[in-house]
């Protein structure tokens, strides 16, 4: 069976496939992996880990000379993601109030377009990208979390910067900078695990995903998601091609949601109790955006790539 041709075949089938086989596995019969040792920690609860060494890889291969460019990349996005997700909700609260547009609450809004799924850009800028892009991932970590929701509705007072999450993600990929720069030979023989690392950290990724919560939040889940992807990824893709980096469509990697952003309405309105009324019809929201986006950012980044490639080709026959 040619099992790894028709998975190349899909766009970013090595991250989509597993991510979606996971979720059906966790919507289904969740209990199955749940046996503890190794089949526990492989296929249910060992994505952060796995994601780390695939970072750790991927550190390896970047070179001095190219480190600057990662985090002008990193800041480039993060500007772009946080700036209109927050813009959006602000303005769709001043115009619509507290209960949002389409039955989407601008504390849904925020929540989603704000937070990027740093496993999933990581996973896509290592397959279309080369390492620098890979290397923004420990900027643009900044965005996990509530943070920038609370500092879009001007309650920066009562939280405070994710310092430790941001030098988590930024530390594996520093340690294989240091060691890929020191030795070449570690460099090469890391690179196998930029990709090889891919599927492996998907599918549990997937396994914290439900399917059923599309139901519950219906239309307007679906709706957010969908929005998530066009307005950050595409943002973010005009931002790489404006900045005339070498692979724009990265910039469409931010166009997902991660999954710890299904926590932070319930955050919010923890903190100012008028969210509660849309609290946990946001969450239900969230929840849906993560797992639309998990599925269309990587179809949006691999048709992009077809573009630029095919502009490529244009630019060398006219030549």
């Amino acid at each position: 069976m040619k099992i790894l041709k028709y998975v190349n075949k899909i766009p970013g089938g090595m991250m989509v496939v597993p991510l979606i086989l996971g979720a059906l596995v966790n919507t289904f019969v969740p209990q199955v992996f749940e046996i503890g040792g190794f089949t526990e920690a492989l296929f249910k609860t060992g994505a952060t880990t796995l994601l780390a060494a695939f970072l750790f890889c991927c550190g390896a291969q970047i070179s001095v000379k190219q480190a600057g460019i990662s985090v002008y990349k990193g800041v480039s996005l993060l500007i772009t993601k946080v700036g209109i997700g927050a813009l959006l909700g602000v303005v769709v609260y001043h115009y619509f109030g507290m209960y949002g547009v389409l039955g989407i609450s601008p504390l849904a809004i925020v929540a989603a377009l704000t937070n990027k799924n740093g496993g999933l850009y990581a996973a896509l800028a290592g397959e279309y990208g080369d390492s620098t892009d890979v290397g923004a991932t420990s900027i643009i970590a900044i965005s996990d979390g509530p943070f920038f929701t609370l500092l879009a509705f001007g309650a920066t007072g009562l939280a405070n910067v994710p310092l430790n999450e941001l030098f988590a993600a930024l530390i594996p990929i520093v340690i294989g900078f240091i060691l890929g720069n020191l030795d070449e030979e570690i460099s090469e023989f890391l690179k196998p695990g930029t990709t090889l690392l891919i599927p492996f950290f998907a599918f549990p990724l997937g396994a914290a995903l439900n399917f059923k919560q599309l139901l519950s939040a219906g239309l307007s889940g679906i709706l957010l998601g969908v929005a998530c992807v066009l307005i950050t990824g595409l943002a973010g893709y005009f931002v790489f091609k404006v900045l005339k980096f070498k692979f724009p469509q990265v910039g469409a990697a931010v166009g997902a949601t991660a999954g710890n952003a299904v926590g932070t309405p319930a955050v919010i309105a923890q903190i100012d109790p008028s969210f509660k009324v849309v609290a946990s019809q946001a969450t239900a929201q969230v929840a849906a955006a993560i797992i639309v986006t998990a599925i269309l950012c990587p179809l949006l980044v691999s048709f992009l790539n077809k573009i630029e490639k095919n502009k490529k080709k244009g630019e060398l026959v006219n030549e």
